[in-house]
C-alpha cells in the first residue's frame, strides 16, 4: 500500500486551483461576448420593432441577456475543466496507454482522440 505525502496533496491542490481560475476567467470572458451579443440585438428589437416594444419589458429585457451570458459562462467553464482534466490526466498516464494511434490503419485518428 503506498503512502500519499503532504507534498504532493499539496501540488494537486494547487494544480486544481489553477485550473478552477483557468476555468473562470474563460467563463467570465465567454459571459461578456454572449452579453454584448445578445444585448445589442434585444435592445434594437425593442426600439425598432413595435411587437417587441408591447410586450418585452425591461425585466424580460434583462432576463434575455442575463440568460445568454450565464449559459455561456458556464458552457465554456465546464469545456475547460474537462479539457485541462483529460489533459492532466494524460500527462499521469502510464506510457503503454499514452499511445492512442490505431495500429495498422494508415488513416489519421479523428481529432478528438489525439491527446
Amino acid at each position: 500500500m503506498s503512502t500519499v505525502t503532504r507534498a504532493y496533496l499539496d501540488q494537486r491542490l494547487a494544480l486544481a486551483k489553477r485550473c478552477s481560475r483557468e476555468a473562470n476567467l474563460a467563463g467570465v470572458k465567454a459571459a461578456a461576448v454572449a452579453t454584448i451579443a445578445s444585448a445589442v440585438p434585444t435592445l434594437a428589437s425593442v426600439r425598432m420593432l413595435p411587437w417587441a416594444k408591447a410586450n418585452i419589458n425591461p425585466t424580460g429585457q434583462a432576463l434575455i441577456i442575463c440568460t445568454a451570458a450565464g449559459m455561456a459562462y458556464f458552457v465554456a467553464a465546464d469545456k475547460k475543466i474537462l479539457s485541462l482534466a483529460r489533459k492532466h490526466s494524460f500527462e499521469g498516464a502510464p506510457e503503454h496507454l499514452k499511445n492512442t494511434s490505431f495500429q495498422g490503419t494508415d488513416r489519421p485518428h479523428p481529432a478528438f482522440f489525439r491527446p
